[in-house]
């Protein structure tokens, strides 16, 4: 049994590392002390014990305080080293004191609400465009929750003695749309504001920097990174984790282990796939902005992987046209992926709701791998010319200053925004 992982956070801390450097190495410190070069996978569910006082003791301790427990955990829903581990590198990724890991992206946002909800906040403020299941866990009160959906200026308007969450997104899923995250945690004064940084990763921005303070994940997406695993993390201060604790422990909510080292091991990768990645969908992003079968193209002033576009003529032609390509939902693969999202990932919003948000009929979302571009670049032309007719001639294309991600090609001032509109800070 893995025994050293719950004293990882309690280890002396590091000098400042690179971010690429604590991919690698956090979570993993303790390793060679151990005679370790791979993390080991502790898939137990039980853990023995022949003192069962010691055990009452470490049980109404847990209770308490929230607190990890000392040595091994007695039960799997308590905790698990393996799942440990993975918890210290993300919170040491994002800068965050503690994080909590669950099932799945859901399952953690579940937690948050269920934990902001406990002392009587079931308010929740919210910005439109999020994920289709978390607007729709949001909007359908199906915890008890109530919801304000609101623009960032009208957040703090919007704010009640009762208001336990802000909850945001950015950038955006699907549309890539940006909000400048100090601005709106200076707005929520001292109601908790949470970051969905799923589609930007603390590769591309750390939320907690800016004045965030919840952090939320689906680890199914870039943590994982390769479309074989399913979960979700939390990064926070320790109080909050220690409650997050005590909810995923009562309703069951826990991150396999196998989950877990798949995780772990995921983020070992994470800042060379995410750049890697990022300069191909810029690429991407200049080319669709240029072509005339392409009505607009969303890319984020963060930068990234994920790129949507809106098509003059049939989406669902261009989906069925693709061929290297995977029309599939997800996103944060090694492989390039295109979905629908008005008739997949936000499918669970209303019509109006969704149109409203930007979520049009003939919006594409792709997340893009890690392929050659010019072979992603030829897929994406003969689809679409198979689903797209060509537009009337636009004048300008994509000529003026470029904006320059870091670590890849410039990107087209048409490329995330409308012609005309003035870029959003990206918060970071």
């Amino acid at each position: 049994m893995d025994t050293e992982a719950s004293s990882l956070t309690s280890q002396p801390s590091f000098r400042s590392r690179a971010l690429a450097t604590e991919a690698v190495h956090a979570g993993r410190d303790d390793l060679a002390s151990q005679g370790l070069h791979a993390a080991p996978i502790d898939l137990s569910t039980t853990y023995p014990s022949y003192d069962s006082r010691d055990e009452a003791a470490r049980i109404d301790a847990f209770a308490a305080t929230g607190a990890r427990p000392d040595g091994p955990p007695v039960y799997a829903r308590l905790d698990n080293p393996t799942t440990a581990r993975f918890e210290t590198a993300l919170a040491r990724l994002e800068g965050a004191g503690s994080a909590v890991a669950f099932a799945s992206g859901m399952a953690a946002l579940t937690a948050v609400l269920l934990a902001r909800a406990s002392p009587g906040l079931r308010h929740v403020v919210a910005v439109r465009p999020l994920y289709g299941c978390s607007d729709h866990l949001l909007g359908a009160g199906l915890l008890g929750t109530e919801v304000t959906w609101t623009d960032p200026a009208g957040i703090a308007e919007a704010i009640r003695p009762d208001t336990g969450l802000v909850m945001v997104e950015t950038p955006a899923n699907p549309t890539l749309a940006e909000i400048d995250i100090r601005a709106v945690a200076h707005s929520c004064g001292s109601v908790p504001l949470l970051v969905d940084n799923t589609f930007a990763t603390p590769v591309l921005q750390r939320p907690l920097e800016h004045g965030a303070r919840i952090v939320l994940h689906s680890a199914t997406k870039y943590l994982g990174g390769h479309g074989d695993v399913m979960g979700g993390v939390v990064a926070c201060d320790e109080e909050f984790a220690a409650v997050l604790r005590q909810v995923r422990f009562a309703t069951g909510g826990v991150l396999h282990p196998m989950a877990g080292y798949l995780l772990l091991r995921g983020l070992s990768t994470l800042p060379v796939r995410i750049r890697a990645a990022s300069a191909s969908a810029a690429e991407l992003a200049r080319r669709l902005s240029a072509d005339p079968r392409v009505a607009r193209v969303h890319y984020p002033e963060v930068g990234g992987a994920m790129v949507s576009f809106e098509v003059f003529g049939d989406p669902h032609g261009i989906i069925a046209a693709v061929r290297l390509i995977t029309p599939a939902v997800s996103l944060g693969s090694v492989d390039t992926l295109i979905q629908h999202p008005a008739s997949i990932s936000h499918r669970i919003v209303g019509e109006g709701d969704r149109k409203a948000a930007g979520v049009g009929d003939r919006l594409l979302r792709m997340s893009v791998g890690l392929e050659d571009v010019e072979d992603l670049w030829a897929d994406l032309c003969q689809a679409l010319s198979g689903g797209s007719p060509v537009a009337p001639a636009r004048s300008g294309g994509a000529a003026g200053t470029s904006a320059t991600l870091p670590g890849g090609p410039p990107v087209p001032p048409s490329a995330g925004r409308t012609a005309g509109q003035e870029p959003r800070p990206a918060g970071r």
